[in-house]
């Protein structure tokens, strides 16, 4: 049986989706762009940033478009001063809940909450910033991860999960205290399942995981491989 194709509005243009799409799917599909920072082709949905938070008429709160099902009939905003606000001060705060200093970090220009600031207009904080001590984890031969840079948008957990298949990363604690650890706190040099393929540091939007003497000008990440690795995983299944 055929699924059903849905007609929706999204900022007043007419589009069409599949039952089983995402609002942020059938956005993209039309060329209609949703800023997001956890989201990324190949991985699955988390709706873990808040960034791609719409309006829907209707409804008196928002919705996070990657993991939020098209219906008939929907009427959909993603952009408006409520939700320019909003995402706004998602930024502020993920830059003032750690050590987020561009002048000084790898990813410098290579960012993709750097690009999130400039794109909405951060030129200063209006959030007290946390400034935590967190441990940078340089006991890997190739690769090292800087807590102070992370944002938790646990790409590197899902890719290493999802697409690796080594289930190498996972998260401690809740709330602010949540850190990103290797093998239940191991330190990632010493992981016992860690492939060592660095997909993980290719998918982070930030300069939380990188490369040990890659100049900041080669710092270029190959995240289109993903949807490539899961259609050729799909091929081998069948």
């Amino acid at each position: 049986m055929s699924e059903p194709i849905l007609t929706l509005v999204v900022d007043g243009l007419q589009v069409s989706g599949l039952a089983s799409e995402t609002i942020l799917k059938v956005a993209r599909e039309n060329d209609i762009a949703i800023p997001t920072l956890c989201w990324l082709e190949g991985l699955s949905s988390l709706g873990a940033c808040r960034l791609c938070m719409v309006e829907i008429e209707g409804s008196p709160k928002l919705h996070p478009a990657c993991v939020t099902p098209i219906q008939e009939g929907m009427v959909v905003a993603t952009r408006s001063e409520r939700l320019h606000r909003y995402r706004k001060a998602i930024v502020e705060l993920l830059f003032s809940e750690r050590n987020h200093i561009c002048a000084v970090c790898v990813a410098n220009g290579h960012c993709e909450l750097q690009d999130l600031a400039v794109q909405l207009g951060v030129d200063h904080i209006r959030f007290p910033g946390r400034s935590p001590q967190l441990a940078v984890d340089a006991s890997h031969a190739r690769f090292v991860l800087d807590h102070n840079r992370c944002v938790l948008c646990m790409r590197c957990v899902r890719v290493c999960g999802e697409i690796e298949g080594a289930h190498t990363w996972d998260v401690k604690n809740r709330g602010i205290r949540s850190l990103i650890v290797a093998d239940f706190e191991t330190p990632w040099g010493l992981s016992e399942t860690c492939t060592g393929c660095g997909k993980c540091v290719q998918v982070c939007p930030t300069g939380a995981l990188f490369e040990k003497g890659r100049p900041v000008a080669e710092t270029h990440k190959k995240r289109p491989f993903l949807p490539y690795l899961m259609a050729n995983r799909a091929r081998e299944h069948r």
